[in-house]
């Protein structure tokens, strides 16, 4: 969708989680998940990446139908890149829209989990994913790699709930495997 470069980071930089900054003619800006309006929010937001500038294509051939879900009316492609952006506006990526669980209409980006549960002391590693679930639509369950073999599903979905707001809590439950 675009060629050649969107963000970019100097040869000198040592921000080794950021994506960078915009080259010359290139916008980008972070929009609230579902505006319609697109409207750009401030720094330390999450939202949806959106790029605009002469690298980005003019539409999919033949297929108007995924043109306009991938590019606003004015121009703005739609990255599906979840992330935000610090006060020296450079860029973060956090996330995939995609990969986002829904939970009841909210959305939980699986991120967010792993790196709470690889806060836990007895976690060496976890993956978050969304399964089906009959009312609430998905649920996030966590896969986790434990240290410790003490450590029960109760004791993480615990430490996860305790951090999380409601919907966010581990309801599809945890797995222990032995890696990720």
């Amino acid at each position: 969708e675009s060629s050649p470069v969107v963000l970019m980071t100097n040869s000198d930089s040592r921000n080794f989680a950021s994506v960078g900054s915009p080259p010359p003619d290139t916008e980008v800006k972070i929009v609230r998940l579902n505006d319609e309006n697109y409207q750009g929010i401030g720094p330390n937001e999450s939202g949806e990446l959106l790029v605009r500038g002469p690298q980005i294509m003019l539409g999919y051939h033949n297929n108007e139908k995924a043109t306009k879900e991938t590019i606003t009316p004015d121009g703005w492609l739609r990255t599906g890149d979840i992330g935000y952006y610090d006060e020296n506006q450079t860029f973060y990526i956090t996330d995939r829209l995609k990969e986002l669980i829904k939970v009841k209409g909210y959305q939980v980006p699986p991120a967010e989990l792993e790196e709470i549960l690889r806060s836990h002391p007895a976690v060496v590693d976890a993956a978050v994913i969304g399964i089906p679930d009959r009312i609430s639509g998905e649920l996030p369950r966590a896969y986790v790699v434990s240290k410790d073999p003490q450590v029960s599903e109760k004791d993480i979905q615990e430490f996860v709930a305790q951090k999380v707001a409601e919907y966010k809590r581990l309801d599809g439950g945890v797995e222990f495997v032995k890696q990720i």
